[in-house]
């Protein structure tokens, strides 16, 4: 990988402390406007990340038109755009006005896991508002530990690390992933981590996924396998009825033991709540960028 620049990891992190910054001194509905005119000159300023949300919506949901695509990939900018907002106010929302922002549904699953007590592994991915489920559960609940890659500028990696654990969680690096969330779970405690990212062929199973071979990291299933912890889908999911998140957790997936058959389930879950919130997954993500032996690259042309 080419070296970053100082250069440019100074421009870079100034203007996110710009977009943070103003973003944070507007009350939430003018902030989630402004937010969306960030998320329109991001659009704008990469326009390969709308061509790969439409390359990816073409794949996976063929039976869209054209219109239908472009409209579904304005949602996944509309959605960065609230998550924008929300995580600019993350020093001020706490324990008394965290509601406003996002309420559960489904908590039961996971205080019946907990009676186990041997931890949960929260399934979750980039749909809808992935920083705020886990910094709004710490504060609704109990602080949990989130698996994260650093970012690629330090010093933006450093001013999303300190928002992320200004609720009370805990950052699992992923190069020490194991032994952090085997501890966690020895401890009860819960862990989210990220399934809907392309894998490398050396620690992922391809597994269908929209009808169309992905590789998806079997790391998440054996950790299950090996822990014996209980397994929650869950999401952030907005609603546009009630102005704020749904942090809805789905019934525990079973899991077998089987690797390529247990991420199979897991990834098969996370297709049905994406039917059902196209506009909220992240799209630009080149999901499908790892092909089987022999068969060529799908995203050539964008």
């Amino acid at each position: 990988m080419r070296r970053r620049s100082p250069a440019r990891n100074l421009v870079e992190y100034a203007a996110a402390r710009l977009v943070l910054g103003s973003l944070a001194v507007l009350p939430p509905s003018p902030a989630a406007r402004l937010a969306r005119v960030y998320a329109g000159l991001l659009d704008r300023a990469l326009p390969r990340l709308r061509k790969v949300a439409l390359r990816n919506l073409a794949m996976a949901l063929p039976e869209l038109t054209a219109k239908e695509r472009e409209r579904l990939a304005d949602g996944v900018y509309d959605s960065i755009a609230r998550l924008l907002a929300a995580f600019a106010h993350f020093p001020r929302i706490d324990g008394r006005n965290v509601s406003q922002w996002i309420r559960y549904d489904g908590y039961e699953h996971f205080e019946k896991a907990l009676e186990r007590g041997r931890g949960v592994l929260f399934a979750t991915a980039h749909l809808g508002n992935w920083e705020l489920s886990a910094f709004a559960h710490a504060l609704m609940s109990a602080p949990m530990h989130v698996m994260v890659r650093p970012l690629d500028n330090p010093w933006i990696d450093r001013l999303v690390e300190r928002r992320r654990t200004l609720s009370g969680n805990h950052l699992i690096e992923k190069k020490d992933f194991a032994r952090g969330i085997l501890k966690a779970l020895r401890d009860n405690q819960a862990v989210g981590i990220l399934i809907d990212q392309n894998a490398s062929p050396d620690n992922g199973v391809f597994v269908d996924f929209f009808g169309i071979p992905a590789c998806a990291t079997a790391g998440f299933a054996r950790i299950a396998a090996r822990s014996g912890a209980a397994v929650i889908p869950g999401f952030a999911l907005w609603s546009e009825a009630e102005r704020r998140y749904v942090l809805k957790f789905y019934p525990p997936l079973e899991m077998t033991g089987d690797a390529q058959r247990d991420t199979q389930a897991l990834q098969s879950r996370l297709e049905q709540v994406i039917r059902q919130y196209p506009d909220q997954w992240l799209w630009i993500h080149r999901r499908w960028k790892t092909r089987p032996p022999g068969e060529p690259p799908l995203y050539e042309q964008v």
